[in-house]
């Protein structure tokens, strides 16, 4: 089921910072929007901060899937 996103974010950062989230999002053939979910949604899932997205399997290249990837036999 596809969530509505009806929230806006928006923050104040320096150049470098900046340009460091476009690299992340380009390298993953993601907008800056959604670099900036997935960086969020991975940093709570490593910290047991919240339930959100617990039916999606963790982000190939995230700690998570990582970690539950070498667990396999």
């Amino acid at each position: 089921m596809r969530r509505t996103k009806n929230e806006v974010l928006t923050i104040r950062t320096t150049s470098e910072v900046k340009a460091l989230l476009r690299l992340a999002a380009e390298r993953e053939r993601r907008s800056v929007a959604s670099m900036v979910e997935v960086l969020i949604l991975d940093h709570a899932r490593a910290r047991s901060l919240a339930q959100a997205d617990q039916d999606q399997p963790p982000r190939a290249g995230s700690a998570e899937h990582d970690s539950s990837a070498a667990a396999k036999p």
